[in-house]
């Protein structure tokens, strides 16, 4: 059934990048099905396919994220999507070591 995100985050990535690649090819079968008429209980499974490789790619998304954070901690130049977001304002305003 639905694929839970805690099973996720315990998995490592080539498993993750597996997974997603079952359910892929899930989700292409029952589309397959949905054009040539297949039974309304297995249509019904197509949401929650594309609710899973959602969850899976989330997952995946986050780790890299959080891998990339520890990589980038203790760096001079961090990249601009992993500094924080803020607001305009205040990403100008002054720093408390530069006061």
């Amino acid at each position: 059934a639905k694929v839970k995100t805690s099973e996720l985050r315990a998995k490592n990535k080539a498993d993750l990048l597996k997974q997603l690649d079952e359910l892929k090819k899930e989700l292409s079968q029952l589309r397959v099905a949905q054009v040539t008429g297949g039974a309304p209980a297995r249509l019904a499974r197509i949401r929650v396919v594309r609710k899973d490789i959602a969850r899976v790619l989330t997952v995946v998304n986050t780790t890299q994220k959080e891998q990339l954070r520890l990589f980038y901690a203790n760096k001079k130049h961090i990249p601009l999507d992993l500094r924080p977001k803020r607001n305009r304002a205040i990403r100008r305003r002054l720093a408390p070591s530069e006061a």
